[in-house]
């Protein structure tokens, strides 16, 4: 409708290999993503060829070390990644961010042998990864979880129900939290579970309003038996190790937040520049520029959060408030930013054939997912005012 073609973000790269990268991204973009979204997310379709894909470019392995295969790449290279994979397509950049959580344990806490022996394969040899920490009945109060894990001679057997599992069902491997000792968040042991466990079973995914194409499951742990030196870091570390993984995690959810609203902002320019009303543009009218306006302010405000607290992560700095904020800020932008879209294009906005109704409706998610955009202003409080009293 527009001759107004979308230009790709500016984005202040600080080496050669890292421009590269994002071109090699956009390249993939371009040819294996963004042409078959809309179709593959409407009929439910998970991209595991893309994944494959992705392994082999080596982009599922890029803020890890690459003594195991990863890229050695800085959080503030590795999240502009997301954001571009997440603007073409939710499932794929939320995919990639899940994977590299679920990696986060193992490459942090694990011993050099468990690293030589399971990273390689995880972060270049065409896994995918899945993070359950997540129950039925301990979703925010993620300290009460009840899966346990007890202790059979040499082994340890899970026993429990983890719950909206991103890659429930079809991943390769799982990073698991498990109730090893007492009540709350000292009796808590992180474990590395294969995706072929006998006894582990998934339930059928959720039925979503959004993101139909990345499978949302509970994994029921019948008796699973995983070897001990499956344990990561140490007994009653768990909860310590999860909490880091989400710190790095809800960058990741921030950057994608901020590609599915650069999505939305691109479709809502070119369709106010290509429709006509009243012999002119609807790009003309104040109403609507001022709200292009906001919008694109919106977007800039949130990537330039999420890459501060990048470069605090990269600079070894404390960051978990400014991820916070950064999750919090960009999540909600992204609600705003999608709704505002739909709105500029109108009746149209709210048909299938426009995928602004698509971002808007996975915008939502983001705001829940690693922790509610409640929890995270829990989390900044915190920081500010010390805790709760009881």
């Amino acid at each position: 409708m527009s001759d107004r073609a979308p230009q790709p973000v500016e984005r202040r790269l600080p080496t050669e290999e890292s421009r590269q990268l994002v071109e090699l991204v956009r390249d993939i973009v371009s040819k294996e993503i963004a042409p078959r979204a809309a179709e593959e997310e409407e009929a439910g379709f998970f991209p595991r060829p893309v994944f494959t894909l992705l392994s082999e470019a080596g982009l599922l392995g890029l803020p890890y070390d690459s003594a195991h295969g990863g890229g050695d790449q800085p959080y503030e290279i590795y999240l502009q990644v997301l954001e571009e994979l997440a603007a073409a397509r939710l499932t794929v950049g939320l995919g990639v961010s899940v994977h590299s959580l679920s990696c986060h344990a193992l490459a942090g806490y694990g011993t050099e042998e468990q690293q030589a022996a399971h990273l390689p394969a995880m972060l270049t040899g065409g896994l995918l990864g899945a993070y359950c920490l997540s129950e039925p009945s301990s979703g925010s109060d993620a300290a009460s979880l009840r899966t346990k894990a007890v202790r059979d001679g040499e082994d340890w057997v899970l026993t429990g129900t983890k719950a909206w599992i991103t890659h429930g069902g079809i991943a390769d491997f799982y990073t698991v939290l498990a109730r090893t000792g007492e009540d709350g968040p000292r009796g808590i042991t992180a474990f590395l579970v294969p995706g072929d466990a006998e006894g582990l079973h998934a339930a059928l995914p959720e039925k979503k309003m959004g993101m139909k194409g990345s499978p949302t499951a509970q994994l029921h742990f019948d008796g699973v038996r995983v070897s001990g030196d499956r344990r990561i870091g140490e007994e009653g570390q768990g909860f310590a190790i999860a909490l880091s993984a989400l710190d790095s995690g809800r960058l990741g959810i921030a950057a994608c937040a901020v590609g599915v609203a650069q999505a939305a902002l691109d479709e809502a320019v070119g369709y106010a520049t290509g429709r006509h009303q009243f012999g002119r543009p609807i790009a003309d009218f104040q109403g609507l520029r001022f709200m292009l306006a906001d919008m694109a302010t919106r977007i800039e405000a949130g990537r330039a959060l999420y890459l501060e607290a990048a470069r605090l992560r990269d600079a070894g700095l404390p960051f978990s408030r400014q991820a916070a904020m950064a999750k919090l800020f960009c999540t909600d932008a992204a609600m705003r930013v999608t709704t505002d879209a739909v709105q500029v294009l109108g009746g149209y906005g709210y048909t299938l054939d426009f995928p602004v109704e698509r971002l808007m409706r996975e915008a939502k998610v983001l705001q829940i997912v690693e922790g509610t955009n409640q929890i995270q202003r829990m989390v900044i409080a915190r920081h500010l005012a010390g805790p709760e009293t009881r």
